[in-house]
């Protein structure tokens, strides 16, 4: 089979398929379907995950880490400005919607898709649901046995980039578990459920919507054999909740709904000739969407006077003579280290007098009042930016007592020059904090605007972080300072210039590389290339 360049239109890619079916339904033609009914069948199990096949793999002494690299998904002025493509995966009970999801996310190779299950959005049971569920007698097949409020908000937030909690369902007390799921930020969002079309609003947050056709008679033998094999029921029973809840269900709410679809999928999984050309849609759609964020940052907003949220160290003779000492290239290994570090503590304390303080009145041994500050905040919490980033973690933690810490990878894509994040590992209920973000080195503000938002899109305050950072470039401090305004930048020294490879001049060099006793990459740059370490 001739498989069409990727570049192929969505008019002509579905006019030249055989075996799918186009349907031209509004979403307007549906009413919010939610009218009361009281019994059900639990549906079937599925679980929320972030996936590709293959993804590379950071693996380190103590866990393995999944490094598919998330590109840009905002402007040079720090705002959202493309949303993840949402697929919506529609069809009856064992169809076969997750195993079209996952060959899609297999087909796809692309970073950062998030596969979204309907069953995690069951509503939470009345005590007298409890029982009824308990006796099967309770319809998990019917539009009202979901949240769907909650799953309109949930995937809003998650379409826009932004850090969402799922619900775990658990299906053998029919209820949510105490602790959600976590997931951030895709490229491709593949959202599957029995109902994933039967809600305008819902329908609004859709770029494509699917069809997954199966013969009843197979979806029956699926659930046999599932709720046989896994779920010990026996056969009558089987085929009695089939007739009394899941074949109505399908009937009157779900069947419908595929006139609402773009294409629609006969036989489910097995069809790769639609998965095929669906993948190619995607593509296309992605590569309409791709930014170049460091070309628009090297040409914006630069040759102005520097912010007044910037803050740099007082050049003292004892801060001149550090930096005099690492940016000299014949230093040591061990020299380079030892004055970073005296460096490093100065810039935090620095950074420290520019949180929030208020009024402390204590006592002293002596008996005597004296009226001082403290900080006035829930909590600290240090985010680096790996790897170099994550060397001034030791001078936080001296100077912050129970400080928490998170870490954020970013590195640059060889063939684009645009960052990309890898990896994140952020505390719980980070966004009641004030962070402070860490990086050594800043040139463009690739790297440094990448992570400031994804604190925000952790909910963390955008006048609540805290930049930090040993040596900047000018364009760096502008591009950070454009984009979140509030944000505020503490710094030991600011450069002029940065080069036609983005580097830092006159400079430090690679600061990872000089710390760590590693060698430079071809092309590296002070920011981003960093490579991670353990």
């Amino acid at each position: 089979m001739c498989i069409p360049p990727k570049r192929r239109s969505f008019v002509a890619l579905t006019a030249a398929v055989c075996l799918l079916t186009y349907s031209g339904g509004g979403e307007g033609s549906l009413d919010r379907l939610l009218p009361s009914v009281s019994s059900g069948l639990s549906a079937r199990k599925r679980t929320t995950s972030q996936c590709k096949s293959e993804p590379p793999l950071l693996r380190t002494s103590k866990r393995t880490i999944y490094t598919a690299g998330r590109p840009p998904w905002y402007n040079e002025h720090g705002t959202q400005s493309k949303d993840a493509f949402v697929i919506g995966l529609c069809g009856g009970s064992a169809s076969g919607k997750t195993t079209v999801a996952r060959k899609i996310i297999e087909a796809l190779d692309v970073p950062w898709v998030v596969l979204l299950s309907m069953d995690s959005f069951y509503k939470v049971l009345s005590p007298e649901q409890q029982v009824l569920a308990a006796s099967n007698d309770y319809n998990f097949d019917h539009p009202d046995a979901f949240d769907f409020d909650l799953l309109t908000h949930t995937l809003r937030k998650l379409k826009q980039g932004k850090s969402v909690k799922i619900p775990v369902y658990d299906f053998t007390t029919h209820g949510r578990q105490k602790e959600w799921k976590t997931v951030y930020g895709a490229s491709v969002i593949i959202f599957e459920g029995i109902m994933s079309f039967a809600d305008k609003q819902l329908l609004q947050l859709l770029d494509m919507k699917i069809f997954v056709d199966t013969d009843s008679d197979i979806r029956l033998v699926r659930r046999l054999r599932r709720d046989i094999t896994e779920r010990g029921r026996d056969i009558e029973g089987v085929i009695k909740q089939y007739n009394k809840f899941v074949k109505p269900a399908f009937e009157q709410y779900i069947e419908p709904t595929m006139r609402l679809a773009d294409i629609v999928v006969p036989r489910g999984g097995g069809n790769m000739v639609a998965i095929d050309l669906i993948v190619q849609h995607v593509h296309s759609q992605l590569e309409e969407r791709e930014l170049s964020v460091r070309a628009a940052l090297a040409s914006a907003h630069q040759a102005q006077p520097l912010p007044q949220t910037l803050s740099v160290l007082e050049s003292t003779p004892q801060v001149r003579g550090m930096h005099t000492i690492i940016r000299n290239k014949e230093t040591s290994r061990d020299e380079f280290i030892f004055y970073s570090k005296r460096l490093m503590r100065l810039l935090i304390e620095r950074a420290l007098s520019f949180l929030p303080s208020q009024v402390r009145v204590v006592q002293t041994p002596q008996g005597e009042d004296y009226e001082g500050k403290a900080f006035h905040g829930k909590r600290i919490t240090g985010v680096s930016i790996l790897r170099a980033g994550e060397t001034m973690e030791p001078a936080l933690r001296a100077v912050c007592k129970d400080v928490r810490i998170g870490k954020i990878l970013i590195q640059t894509n060889q063939d684009t020059g645009e960052p990309e994040l890898h990896y994140l590992r952020l505390p719980k209920d980070i966004g009641e904090d004030h962070v402070i973000l860490m990086d050594c080195t800043v040139s463009t503000g690739a790297a440094a605007m990448m992570a400031v938002r994804v604190l925000l899109d952790h909910d963390v305050q955008e006048d609540k972080i805290l930049l930090v950072s040993l040596l900047m470039a000018e364009m760096g401090v502008h591009s950070v300072a454009y984009a979140f305004p509030q944000v505020k930048i503490i710094t030991t020294a600011v450069d002029k210039k940065v080069n036609d490879l983005f580097h830092i001049i006159p400079g430090i060099g690679n600061f990872g590389d000089r710390y760590f006793g590693t060698d430079a990459p071809p092309d590296w740059s002070d920011e981003e290339m960093d490579e991670p370490s353990c």
